[in-house]
């Protein structure tokens, strides 16, 4: 499924990205990780956790500040088009993505579309 995403995007990823793996199940773990490791690593500058903080004050993430909140805060700062995951319940969740973009505009945030890898790069569940 990932054949060819390099050539029409530029992947990069995150911090948050890299320990959500970490405590992924051992048996897949490495493989995870290993399918991320060439990508460029986004930094989380200070300016990320003021927008966790907005994210958390309005409820649009679990209150983890290490988690989803994270992982949006950080694809919104460096303007990513994409947030690409797995987590249909907090980030790739139609219902859920207008409160974002609401929360998103009234700081002026830039909004990343969350989408899963089948959504973005075509395909199915049998890929």
């Amino acid at each position: 499924m990932w054949d060819g995403a390099n050539d029409r995007y530029e992947l990069v990823t995150s911090p948050a990205v890299i320990d959500e793996l970490q405590r992924g199940p051992e048996t897949k773990r490495d493989d995870w990780l290993g399918m991320i490791a060439a990508l460029p690593l986004l930094p989380v500058v200070p300016a990320v956790s003021d927008i966790v903080a907005v994210y958390l004050k309005h409820h649009i993430m679990p209150a983890d500040p290490g988690g989803d909140a994270l992982q949006l805060a950080i694809a919104s700062f460096h303007e990513c088009d994409f947030l690409v995951t797995w987590n249909c319940r907090h980030l790739a969740n139609a219902n859920k993505f207008g409160h974002i973009r609401r929360i998103d505009v009234m700081p002026g945030l830039f909004i990343p579309a969350p989408d899963t890898p089948l959504e973005l790069l075509g395909g199915s569940n049998a890929d």
